[in-house]
């Protein structure tokens, strides 16, 4: 296979990933807690580190991070 070739298909996996910041990451976990979804949120906080604190200040409920709070140790 040529160089063109493979940076063409290097330029399409990337571009098929998001870039997610880590404040997206947070607010994502935030809505998919309000929603009880917490297998995506689970998935968000593992893979960017989340700490407690910070879903707790970007607006999610106590109960929420309490039910979940296995995933932060």
């Amino acid at each position: 296979m040529g160089k063109s070739k493979a940076r063409i298909l290097r330029k399409g996996i990337n571009d098929q990933i998001p870039k997610i910041s880590r404040e997206d990451a947070v607010g994502f976990v935030v809505e998919s807690l309000d929603k009880a979804d917490i297998t995506s949120a689970k998935h968000y906080i593992t893979l960017f580190c989340l700490s407690a604190e910070e879903i707790l200040e970007a607006g999610a409920s106590y109960e929420s991070v309490v039910a979940i709070k296995n995933i932060f140790t």
